[in-house]
């Protein structure tokens, strides 16, 4: 939904890479204030969208409904169930009513996962990525000046601006 971006916002106040709204952030441990908006962390913000997908295919026991209730909200998901059982319809991913979009995301979602786990056979070869971290997280044991960090680091103020996208001001 991010496009990978940490700095991406929707305009139902969805912030970060897994477009966590304010609330649902805070309940998976993302607080969000004057100094930093956890939920564009790269590290924490992926910690809890993966709780999350946890919580809600716990739920439903299904990771269609469950990256469904991701996309569309969890509540809504669980109405349209409830809907479709009440007039003896099937509650399965496809019987439900939703938003064209995320009628459309999920399959995109699952079929993407299953070419990454497997591309030899779709017939694709994907680019090998070094299983390397590409950064590293420095406790820094109190408040830091983010410009001095980066002239510490021996990188420029942009990339760790980029590294770091959850600080809202220029300190840590």
């Amino acid at each position: 939904e991010s496009a990978f971006n940490p700095f991406a916002y929707s305009r139902a106040h969805a912030s970060g890479l897994w477009q966590f709204i304010p609330e649902t952030g805070r309940r998976h441990g993302l607080p969000q204030d004057w100094w930093r908006d956890q939920r564009r962390d790269v590290l924490e913000s992926t910690r809890a969208a993966l709780e999350y997908l946890t919580y809600l295919h716990n739920m439903h026991g299904d990771w269609f409904l469950a990256v469904a209730s991701y996309n569309y909200g969890g509540g809504n998901i669980r109405r349209a169930i409830e809907r479709n059982r009440v007039l003896g319809r099937d509650t399965h991913f496809f019987a439900l009513s939703m938003p064209r979009e995320t009628r459309a995301y999920v399959p995109k979602l699952i079929a993407l996962a299953r070419l990454v786990r497997d591309p030899a056979a779709y017939g694709v070869e994907l680019p090998r990525i070094p299983d390397a971290p590409y950064f590293e997280v420095v406790e820094t044991g109190g408040p830091v000046d983010l410009r001095l960090a980066a002239e510490m680091a021996g990188i420029d103020v942009e990339e760790l601006h980029a590294l770091n996208p959850a600080w809202n001001q220029w300190i840590t």
